[in-house]
């Protein structure tokens, strides 16, 4: 077990990836706090690790509500003591081309998508910092990387998230605390499902390996960098896209 003895909030928990990464976790041997702004959906996720015999909490949050944040870190301190991995997986999308998007969908976007990333990592580095380890995991997308059409919000909050990482990589790497970041690609989740066929297949025949990818194909990448494996990754940027960017 990778995660033995570990504890780690996975927020956006409570479906697709961040269930997959919560219930992946569990198995490999960490106290799992799933955080969602959905608690619903998050205990839902806590009953499929709990009947594995492994160890999770929901906790509801809004990454974008520092108080939110701050209630959900102590919560979890108060239950398990510790926290050494974050997995800020979080996101929303409010996609419209520039001249359509509204400023109220341009906000709303980065405020998850970005400062959320923002609130949840400050709100656990003093304490990792404290322990002199820790991880922290940020979910930014491929499209970061070569921009996308109509997702001017959701591109700009994930830029964003790669600049930040950098940075904290820097700045908390000398005091034990790994700070990296997964881009996705094309995967398969609630959010890709209900898109028309001939958008889904646009989106394959881009993809080197011809197929879109699993929540687990992008968990395993969060548990590589959450474990002593990576031990010395830190501040990379690691894209589970099958290609796209090669």
């Amino acid at each position: 077990m990778r995660l033995r003895d570990k504890v780690a909030i996975v927020t956006g928990g409570g479906q697709g990836i961040g269930r997959a990464t919560a219930v992946l976790f569990a198995r490999e041997g960490a106290r799992v706090a799933v955080a969602d702004i959905n608690e619903e959906t998050a205990r839902s996720t806590v009953e499929e690790i709990t009947k594995e015999g492994c160890a999770a909490m929901a906790v509801a949050v809004n990454t974008a509500d520092r108080h939110s944040v701050e209630m959900m870190v102590k919560k979890v301190l108060e239950a398990y003591g510790q926290i050494d991995i974050l997995i800020n997986n979080a996101g929303i999308l409010r996609d419209a081309q520039l001249l359509k998007l509204t400023e109220d969908n341009f906000d709303a976007v980065i405020e998850v998508n970005l400062k959320g990333v923002f609130n949840c990592s400050q709100a656990v580095a003093q304490h990792m910092v404290d322990r002199g380890s820790g991880r922290i995991v940020n979910a930014s997308s491929v499209v970061a990387l070569y921009g996308n059409f109509g997702q001017t919000n959701y591109i700009a909050a994930k830029a964003g998230v790669i600049g930040m990482t950098k940075v904290w990589a820097r700045e908390l790497g000398r005091k034990g605390v790994t700070v990296n970041v997964v881009a996705p690609g094309f995967i398969a989740t609630d959010m890709t499902k209900d898109l028309p066929e001939n958008v889904l297949q646009m989106m394959i025949d881009k993809v080197p390996l011809k197929r879109m990818g699993s929540a687990e194909e992008v968990a395993n990448a969060y548990l590589w960098l959450a474990s002593d494996d990576a031990s010395y990754v830190n501040g990379a940027v690691i894209s589970v896209d099958g290609g796209v960017t090669t």
